[in-house]
């Protein structure tokens, strides 16, 4: 399972954004860019401004290069604005409908409980965070895994809004897929045209 794992703090200082709930005090103390001339006010030229957007949506959903290009590549293939198929595509992987649910406190942390088998998709046991699903798929924790302390914890903490293509049951551990999300469904603070720009240079 290929993944980041860096400095999680220097790339939301570099895309001048929080990209990881855990790290908000660190990017809190300094969120200007890191190195030597982070405080510094540079030119950005168009290039640059494209591809920390979309080094931003990469690191948001956990992705490296070499899949993110197959997602754009299968988002321009289909009908549609390319850079909505493309935020579709990744808001659709397994491991961030957990997320989304509230089935876990952050992306990583959904990444980790589904790769270790605690999910079943429609009665089926899935654990790849890759896996997207599909309207009218039912997201369930194993029975097994009913009482895992990071889904309770989850639950019971988090207050976080679950979004209208979802429909949680917390009590059974359930996960109903309504429907694909819509632009106006992903609360993502991304200008994916920009992303589009850049691949398609």
């Amino acid at each position: 399972m290929a993944r980041y794992t860096g400095p999680r703090t220097k790339v939301s200082r570099r895309a001048r954004q929080l990209l990881d709930e855990n790290k908000a005090k660190y990017f809190d103390r300094r969120p200007y860019p890191p190195g030597e001339h982070g405080r510094r006010r540079i030119r950005e030229s168009q290039y640059q401004i494209q591809l920390r957007e979309k080094q931003k949506l990469r690191f948001m959903y956990g992705v490296l290069e070499k899949q993110f290009r197959r997602y754009y590549r299968e988002a321009a293939r289909r009908p549609g604005i390319t850079g909505t198929n493309l935020l579709v595509i990744l808001e659709t992987r397994l491991d961030n409908v957990v997320y989304r649910s509230g089935l876990a406190r952050t992306r990583p942390q959904a990444r980790q409980l589904v790769n270790h088998g605690h999910f079943k998709v429609n009665g089926k046991k899935v654990d790849i965070p890759s896996y997207s699903v599909r309207a009218g798929d039912v997201v369930s924790v194993k029975q097994r895994s009913l009482e895992v302390l990071p889904i309770l914890h989850s639950i019971d903490t988090l207050d976080r809004a679950v979004p209208e293509w979802v429909t949680v049951d917390t009590d059974a551990r359930t996960i109903t897929i309504q429907d694909l999300p819509s632009r106006e469904q992903i609360d993502t603070e991304i200008q994916e045209q920009l992303i589009v720009e850049l691949y398609s240079k």
